[in-house]
């Protein structure tokens, strides 16, 4: 006997909310029962364009019904956390958008309510369910790469300035997710930032995030929306070969077959009072361009929330993940002219 599909109900459908909207509903084991949302005209979409779904004006009703599983939540970064609390107080499983919330703090009272209820929490972390990154993260697991030595990763645009959030929290939330999914989630010993604000006090317009991580491992962020150009572009400097990872390219990944190895020194030949200067080989071998079999992320992540909700195992993007991306983010936070650490509103 199947069993019957997952009722769930999104809270939001503003800038991404459709298309969460859109890849739930199209699943075959999920109904999306309500989108809530305070503007009327994106209740008239919704409306018109799911017209299974109830467009509704506010939360209660959701939260109150027991036929729904799941609540998706797509609104604003500060509202994370209340919203999610309030959807685990009520019984029911959670996707969040990416943040999971702004401070650790609150990623662990989701995860100490989520606990005690059973219920799964999941965070929009979408890059882990994109089939180049995950291709990377096969190649680093491989030890194809060799040594890992850097990673630098610039996610730019120009325009869709936000007011409630600056750019870091806009944007390096995937690349953050990334690396901490291709560094098994190591923990950094130390996060540096360093941004600046131009059109708006306070908020962040480009921002640059040096972390380090234990094994020599460096990594750098660059995140702005003042930038001339779309660039999604990750590279990762291994000891053996080289990869970039260019979301906005046709051919998403491409391996390089270079590197720079130091030549070793016999100790009988040493002259210490005639030291030599080092010596290096330089590899230049072949460009590769695999081959990726792409689907949708949000599609492959709206499916796999659903299964987790179904068979209670734990997500790949579950709390631990989203707990990590906040660590880093939180103690990135810029500091204000009084010497406090800034809030994210």
């Amino acid at each position: 006997m199947e069993s019957r599909p997952i009722v769930a109900a999104q809270i939001g459908c503003g800038y991404w909310g459709p298309n969460l909207l859109r890849n739930f509903s199209a699943l075959p084991g999920c109904s999306v029962k309500y989108v809530v949302d305070s503007s009327p005209e994106r209740r008239g979409f919704v409306e018109r364009n799911f017209p299974r779904t109830s467009a509704i004006d506010t939360a209660d009703a959701v939260l109150n019904d027991p036929e729904v599983d799941a609540i998706i939540v797509a609104t604003p970064a500060g509202s994370h956390f209340t919203l999610a609390s309030n959807a685990l107080c009520a019984g029911k499983h959670v996707f969040v958008e990416k943040p999971l919330a702004t401070k650790v703090s609150e990623v662990d009272e989701l995860a100490r309510q989520a606990h005690a209820r059973r219920l799964v929490v999941m965070a929009g972390h979408t890059f882990v369910y994109n089939s180049a990154v995950r291709y990377v993260k096969e190649l680093l697991d491989s030890g194809e790469l060799g040594d890992i030595r850097y990673i630098y990763s610039q996610r730019l645009n120009l325009g869709r300035i936000r007011d409630d959030i600056d750019a870091l929290w806009n944007f390096a939330p995937h690349d953050v997710s990334i690396i901490q999914y291709w560094l098994n989630d190591a923990e950094p010993v130390a996060v540096r930032r360093q941004g600046m604000a131009y059109m708006q006090e306070g908020i962040d317009d480009v921002v640059f995030l040096n972390l380090e991580y234990p094994g020599k491992i460096i990594a750098n962020v660059h995140v702005s929306w003042l930038d001339p150009q779309k660039v999604r572009k990750m590279i990762v400097v291994g000891s053996r070969k080289m990869v970039v990872y260019d979301d906005v390219a046709d051919n998403k990944i491409a391996i390089y077959d270079k590197g720079i190895d130091r030549k070793a020194v016999l100790g009988e030949n040493m002259d210490f009072d005639n030291p030599q200067r080092a010596q290096f080989n330089y590899r230049s071998g072949d460009i590769v361009l695999p081959e990726i079999k792409f689907r949708e992320p949000l599609r492959v992540e709206a499916e796999h929330f659903i299964e987790c909700v179904r068979t209670g195992q734990t997500p790949l993007t579950g709390l631990q993940h989203a707990r990590n991306v906040v660590s880093v983010l939180e103690r990135a936070r810029p500091i204000n002219v009084n010497g406090e650490v800034a809030t994210v509103r």
